[in-house]
């Protein structure tokens, strides 16, 4: 417009030409032809690159030593600047005229130069505020990711807050490492499928956008013609996409991640938008991969904390740092040189040395109990009363039948009926036995103790009138003077316990006071309990006191020897993780 403008205000213009510099070419390309763009210009180049190597205007056609390219014509060139930056060069082809008239042409056009610099400087203007706003835009992306701690909780932050901005229908964040792209984020989704084909459709979009370094999307965009678009085509059929477009994270000149935006309806992605998302791409790349970075153990976080340990030992600061690395380096020599006492802990169980129960002496039916688990008892006490009405009445019968046996005898005898006095002789015997059985169990009614001691177990009080069965266990009784202890070594441990060994007792009921015991016997059977194996050792106390009982539970620690601290300290884990070796070892 502006180049027509200046023809129609000068007259007899054959042409003209306006070269402006393209910044992206990094050369100087026509942007205004008159009378029209396919009006053959090529003849103008030579003044116009003239005046770009001078950087002054030039005048063809008036000094005979520069002759124009027709005689009955002059060729006006001056350059375009704007604060001292040459944007370009504008060329006119005029016919000749006086040198007065000429003089007045010049000054009009350079008049008219003046509205293309405001015209220059505008354009100028609003690039620098286009590119303020990205800028600024990447700028509020890159503290929203700051302000998170972890990656995931970043790259949610990141993908909302660029879905609101742009009005996208969903924005993808994904991350490379060692090869292979992980989509990290989905916007307004707390949680995804990984292995969906959606999944694997958006992070095929991301890796070609990184394979390409580039942004591109669906429809191609201008900016990456010839470049391949497959899978951005791929992912709005798949989603319902009408616009795909896909922007890789840079850091440290590489791409190490993209970000896949998507529209299902609306305007195409502009050069704007493409423009400000490269933009962010370089700024959030090195933040979102220093996140990544941290979340390594052995490449981010271990390496970043000892060199700030080292920073921190080193410096001229933190003495008590110093001073606590210092007592923890001696406390390890300490641990290394000195020997101490291996004690292998076990849990413990008091029981009685001697432990008799009290069975039911026939099948019948509890009567009376009068002790329970836990009652002091007397040698002779009663503990029990069974039933006796049945084995009375028995009693009584068999009473009756050898009256009458006994009668028939004597009859007999007077008689002198020595085959039924034969008979008779047997029946009585018989019913003598049974007598005297029904006595025996009369007797046997009472449920005495052995012994003084205490009731270990049973409790019949809740039980009165219930049947019991011949040889059913109703009492469990130890004596108080006599006890023996019963350690569960842990399997790990057994292998260090011997017999004749020495150790301590603390029982939970009696925790002030430490009971010493001798190992005697180490069995060799095992014991399954909370998913371990324990092996059964028995050892005799060597003083008693009167407040023990049968039943007490508490913690043995048997005395094994001398050995380096370290090693007791670190005997389990380093066991373990030879266990562990030798399980992964083929």
């Amino acid at each position: 417009m502006w180049l027509t403008l200046q023809c129609s205000m000068v007259r007899d213009v054959r042409a003209a030409l306006l070269l402006l510099r393209d910044d992206a070419a990094q050369s100087y390309v026509p942007a205004a032809i008159w009378p029209d763009l396919r009006y053959d210009v090529n003849y103008l180049s030579e003044v116009a690159q003239r005046v770009l190597q001078s950087r002054s205007s030039v005048t063809i056609g008036l000094d005979p030593q520069e002759p124009s390219s027709a005689p009955e014509n002059v060729q006006i060139a001056y350059p375009v600047e704007c604060d001292a930056d040459l944007q370009g060069v504008a060329v006119f082809d005029l016919m000749v005229r006086p040198a007065a008239e000429l003089l007045v042409v010049r000054r009009q056009l350079l008049w008219g130069a003046g509205w293309l610099e405001v015209l220059l400087r505008r354009r100028h203007a609003r690039g620098d505020a286009q590119a303020l706003d990205r800028a600024a835009t990447g700028l509020d992306l890159v503290q929203a990711a700051q302000e998170q701690k972890r990656l995931d909780q970043a790259a949610i932050a990141v993908v909302n807050d660029i879905a609101t901005r742009c009005k996208a229908d969903r924005v993808s964040l994904g991350m490379q490492h060692k090869g292979t792209l992980d989509l990290r984020a989905l916007s307004r989704t707390a949680w995804f499928d990984r292995k969906s084909q959606l999944v694997e459709a958006i992070e095929n979009a991301m890796e070609e956008a990184i394979d390409q370094e580039v942004a591109v999307g669906h429809p191609p965009i201008p900016t990456a013609q010839g470049k391949v678009c497959r899978a951005q085509r791929d992912l709005a059929v798949r989603a319902g996409a009408a616009v795909v477009l896909s922007v890789p994270l840079v850091s440290g000149g590489r791409p190490m991640g993209a970000l896949t935006l998507e529209r299902n309806q609306g305007p195409s992605f502009d050069a704007d938008v493409i423009k400000l998302y490269e933009v962010v791409g370089g700024l959030l790349g090195p933040v979102l991969e220093a996140k990544l970075d941290r979340e390594r153990w052995f490449a981010g976080r271990i390496v970043g904390w000892m060199v700030d340990f080292r920073d921190k030992l080193v410096g001229s600061r933190r003495p008590t740092l110093k001073l606590g690395v210092l007592l923890a380096v001696l406390a390890l020599l300490f641990l290394i040189f000195a020997d101490g006492e291996f004690r292998v802990s076990a849990k413990t169980v008091i029981e009685g040395g001697v432990q008799r129960a009290a069975v039911a002496p026939f099948e019948g039916y509890i009567a009376n109990a009068y002790v329970r688990a836990g009652d002091n008892v007397r040698k002779g006490q009663v503990l029990a009363v069974l039933d006796d009405r049945d084995l009375k009445l028995e009693r009584m019968r068999w009473e009756s039948e050898k009256e009458q046996v006994a009668r028939k005898y004597r009859e007999a005898l007077a008689k002198h009926d020595r085959a039924a006095s034969r008979i008779l002789a047997a029946q009585l015997n018989q019913a003598e036995a049974q007598l005297a059985l029904a006595e025996e169990k009369l007797a046997r009614t009472q449920l005495v103790a052995p012994f003084d001691g205490v009731v270990v177990s049973g409790d019949l009080s809740q039980l009165l009138g219930s049947p019991v069965e011949a040889g059913k266990i109703l009492f469990e009784l130890a004596p108080l003077d006599a006890y023996r202890v019963i350690l569960k070594v842990d399997e790990r441990d057994i292998a260090y316990v011997a017999a004749a060994q020495h150790g301590k007792l603390a029982l939970t009921g009696l925790s002030h006071i430490v009971l010493p015991f001798t190992v005697k016997t180490v069995t060799s059977v095992s014991t399954p309990q909370e998913g371990r194996n324990f092996f059964r050792a028995e050892a005799q106390l060597a003083d008693t006191s009167a407040r023990l009982r049968p039943g007490m539970e508490g913690v043995g620690k048997i005395v094994a020897g001398k050995r380096r601290l370290i090693w007791i300290w670190t005997r389990g884990f380093v066991e373990w993780l030879r266990i562990t070796f030798w399980t992964w070892l083929p």
